[in-house]
């Protein structure tokens, strides 16, 4: 969106999710302005979700966003958005871990025994 991010996200397991969160802040604010400006509000709102269906009405709301805000005319044609990525595995602009992710991941990692090759 023009004036908020929308991010379904999974708990660290290495830490707390603030940590996280503040990580991706610093992160994207010194790549966008540097040291000079401040560019992210102080909190966040988040919301755990628990179950599959859930998070599938959560993601289908964070598509429809665009659309609802007349932005676009189809969830597609938002760049920042996942669904593309979700309905037909298109890598977009913003990397997504989905269904089709683990996929491509699957497919181009080595078998186990490759390393064990003589050159």
């Amino acid at each position: 969106m023009p004036e908020h991010v929308h991010l379904v996200i999974s708990e660290p397991s290495n830490g707390p999710l603030a940590s996280a969160v503040q990580a991706i802040k610093q992160s994207v604010s010194r790549k966008l302005i540097g040291n000079r400006e401040h560019f992210w509000q102080e909190r966040y709102y988040d919301f755990n979700v628990w179950s599959s269906a859930k998070r599938i009405e959560k993601v289908k709301y964070i598509h429809r966003n665009p659309v609802r805000r007349e932005l676009v005319e189809r969830p597609e044609d938002w760049v920042w958005s996942s669904f593309r990525n979700y309905l037909i595995g298109e890598i977009g602009t913003v990397e997504v871990e989905s269904p089709w992710t683990e996929y491509r991941r699957e497919k181009l990692r080595p078998p186990p025994y490759a390393s064990l090759r003589e050159p």
